[in-house]
């Protein structure tokens, strides 16, 4: 996949990055942070960090750090099951795609909320893999059907692995669910090494703010860099609720704990693919909940990008988040800005960036596509204006001055009309009397029937029917549909 490049929106001066860089080393070694996973503080004192047993608080050195991040990739490559779909992870190269996880959807029949099902992650995956603008599915919904946590990992990656053949991420929620994850994708890829070449699954960890890796998160985390496939550390903290109010203070929050996560796979696993990140945001504190549509969500993720390229590290973030409960303006203004500014700081990977409203806790179907028209806007933006002799037409503008031709028909014109503009695909362009004609629909009708064709016929590459068959013997609990 061609790579998109960010880096037009710089948010921090070359001072406010070593003031951060300065702010957050200080921050891991006299403050430190709390590991909670007996495996991650056994890998922090062998390496000879200042390990308090009884606290579990461990003070990590600028050394160590520094020694992580130079151990860490600096490139990593999101395969796809189709090669054409690999997104590579490094400088400023830009990607979006979803997110969440959503417990909600809003129903395509009723337009009403409902709990999310395996269905919806099914659908949503099918959805993704034929929008062109989004290029991973994150697994942005919850199957709230299957109530055996431990059956929720395994069911939620296969149905998004055969349902796309873009790279699919997610969250996890068990260890035993994990490892069904990795064994499944394992006979998907044909054995682990293979996986491991070309892993077109990654996981999603957290760090918990402030300065927290808890056992359940940390085991994994571990348990992902041994087994050597790329594993997401981010960090979440609100402004005002559970780290200070300030942008600064949480760019400087967001970078020492995503960094503390980076040092650990490193500990466990030299060179082992982890990418750092960040999804915070801001807090209402008239209710203590978070905004996810703020535009100083967009800011915070920008900056803590601009430390990630400081670091050489790949980098996912967050934007294209909204507030709204229906796919209004709000919808639009909210997630169009925040992806906009985040794309044009070269954040590597931004997820969320499609179909997620209602403070994350809501996907929609129509919000999908409409996202995936603004971000096709945003790309547009990151490949700027191509300034040479053939793109300023002198010669052209001379012949139409004298009267030989006029611009319409010059084959110029022809060469450059795709890829000069941004294709339409919900937008409407008509004149007024034509809209009128075809019912005069508003870009929710339209993305609301656009999703329904594409649900409708889309068939996604497929897995083979032997290995889908060993996949559904091995793991009875799987739902295939």
């Amino acid at each position: 996949m061609i790579a998109n490049k960010g880096g037009q929106y710089r948010p921090l001066t070359q001072s406010d990055v070593k003031l951060v860089h300065d702010s957050v080393m200080t921050l891991l070694e006299k403050g430190g942070v709390r590991i909670f996973t007996k495996t991650g503080r056994e890998a922090f004192e062998k390496a000879g960090a200042n390990v308090d047993q009884s606290t579990n608080l461990v003070r990590i050195p600028g050394s160590m750090v520094q020694d992580a991040i130079d151990t860490a990739p600096s490139k990593l490559v999101l395969c796809g099951r189709d090669p054409e779909n690999d997104c590579t992870l490094e400088g400023s190269n830009v990607y979006l795609g979803t997110g969440g996880t959503a417990i909600n959807v809003l129903d395509m029949k009723t337009g009403r909320r409902r709990r999310s099902t395996n269905q919806d992650v099914r659908a949503m995956a099918r959805l993704v893999d034929a929008l062109k603008n989004i290029h991973v599915f994150t697994i942005n919904v919850y199957p709230n059907e299957v109530a055996n946590i431990d059956e929720v990992d395994v069911n939620r990656f296969y149905s998004s692995i055969t349902n796309t053949s873009k790279h699919v991420m997610g969250g996890i929620y068990s260890e035993k669910g994990v490892r069904s994850v990795v064994e499944m994708s394992a006979m998907i890829a044909g054995g682990m090494e293979r996986l491991r070449e070309r892993p077109f699954v990654s996981f999603i960890t957290l760090i918990i703010s402030p300065l927290k890796i808890d056992d359940n998160y940390g085991e994994f985390t571990c348990y992902l860099a041994k087994e050597g496939l790329p594993v997401v550390v981010p960090t979440e903290p609100l402004c005002g609720n559970t780290s200070p109010i300030t942008l600064a203070s949480n760019v400087v929050m967001h970078t020492a704990e995503t960094l503390a996560g980076v040092v650990m796979t490193q500990l466990i696993n030299p060179g082992a693919p982890v990418i750092c990140g960040s999804v915070g945001s801001i807090t209402d504190l008239r209710t203590m909940g978070h905004l996810s549509g703020s535009i100083e969500r967009g800011m915070i993720n920008a900056a803590v990008s601009q430390m990630a390229q400081y670091y050489k590290l790949p980098y996912y973030s967050t934007a294209g988040t909204s507030d709204s409960k229906v796919v209004d303006a709000q919808a639009g203004y909210e997630s169009g800005m925040m992806n906009l500014l985040v794309a044009m700081s070269g954040a590597n990977y931004i997820h969320d960036a499609a179909g997620l409203m209602e403070f994350d806790l809501t996907a929609s179907y129509e919000k999908m596509v409409i996202d995936d028209e603004i971000i096709g806007r945003c790309l547009r933006v990151l490949r700027g204006i191509e300034f040479n002799d053939e793109t300023i037409a002198l010669d052209l503008m001379l012949e139409v001055n004298s009267g030989r031709t006029d611009f319409f028909s010059a084959d110029h014109t022809i060469r450059y009309m795709r890829s000069e503009f941004t294709p339409n695909t919900i937008s409407d362009i008509r004149r007024r009397e034509e809209w009128e004609a075809s019912g005069s629909n508003d870009t929710a009708d339209r993305a609301h029937d656009a999703a329904l064709k594409i649900l409708a016929e889309h068939r996604p590459m497929t897995i083979d029917p032997d290995v889908n068959r060993q996949i559904l013997d091995r793991f009875p609990f799987v739902r295939p549909e």
